[in-house]
């Protein structure tokens, strides 16, 4: 399939790419999608809640009064989750939410999401998106030639003045071609990439 290719200058039409029908005229699964994005965020969870039951809590050995004849309930510790200072009764402990997700789901679902991406207008591709200066203005000019605002951009390789460029857009974002992951792509109204990006994915996803 052919995808529009403008000009990272201006804006422009600046021909077209012949791209694989597998990566970007995919059928967009909608059920696999959901489960790799969530599996991807559940991986991002840290899993590292900790609390004291009241075996865990210092002290509490010694019985703090007597079974019998005080008028008080009867009492073996004073770290139960009752008392102040005491344990709890359900705690957390460290776990791992990390979900299995086979490397033919992930790039089934990438393809997936590209093709959606494509079929929805949401794909800008480019020829280049270098900038000479890190200079916030000089990105944003460039972005509104083209008509984007909240945007992922896709590039390759690591260019340190796009990214410099980039920090103080709030909206904007940058991924490299070689790790962009499915929820960068899903949580973005729109995803610029540079042909060398495309390519890059291209390769990776074929």
């Amino acid at each position: 399939m052919q995808i529009a290719l403008r000009s990272g200058d201006s804006g422009a039409e600046a021909g077209s790419l012949s791209v694989s029908d597998a990566v970007f005229a995919a059928r967009y699964n909608e059920p696999l999608v959901h489960q790799v994005v969530t599996a991807y965020l559940a991986s991002g969870r840290a899993g590292t809640k900790s609390q004291k039951t009241r075996a865990d809590v210092r002290g509490g050995g010694a019985k703090p009064w007597r079974q019998k004849s005080t008028g008080r309930a009867r009492a073996g510790t004073t770290r139960g989750p009752l008392w102040r200072s005491g344990g709890v009764t359900f705690a957390a402990r460290p776990r791992n939410y990390a979900q299995k997700v086979n490397r033919k789901m992930y790039g089934m679902a990438m393809r997936s999401i590209l093709s959606e991406l494509v079929r929805q207008g949401r794909l800008t591709v480019v020829d280049a998106l270098a900038v000479s200066e890190p200079r916030t203005k000089g990105l944003v000019v460039r972005l509104s030639a083209l008509g984007l605002a909240r945007v992922l951009i896709v590039t390759e390789p690591f260019e340190a003045n796009l990214h410099l460029a980039s920090r103080n857009l709030f909206a904007v974002d940058i991924r490299l071609a070689g790790v962009v992951d499915p929820v960068s792509l899903v949580a973005h109204e729109s995803v610029l990439i540079t042909e060398q990006g495309l390519r890059t994915l291209e390769a990776r996803l074929a």
